[in-house]
């Protein structure tokens, strides 16, 4: 069995990619796993990651939603380990 039968030129199944559209295939995919994590951990995160829970304000959450969104792998880490403690 050939390579080529295993594992097809992607352009022959009609899809072509080249480095460009990949990068931006995954920025996006970057940015719609953080767009989910942001909102998630501004709504109902936050109260389980501060040490003492305090709630947060509106404006707090408008604030922290941008930085998560971005760092979003990091966000979910310090999520994870607050659950674990709590």
């Amino acid at each position: 069995m050939s390579r080529r039968a295993i594992w097809p030129n992607l352009s022959d199944v009609g899809v072509s990619m080249n480095a460009p559209d990949a990068i931006l295939l995954g920025l996006t995919f970057y940015a719609a796993a953080g767009a989910v994590t942001a909102l998630a951990f501004v709504s109902i995160g936050i109260e389980q990651v501060l040490s003492p829970p305090v709630p947060a304000t509106l404006g707090a959450r408008i604030l922290i939603l941008p930085g998560a969104l971005a760092l979003w792998p990091y966000i979910l880490l310090r999520w994870r380990k607050a659950r674990s403690r709590a």
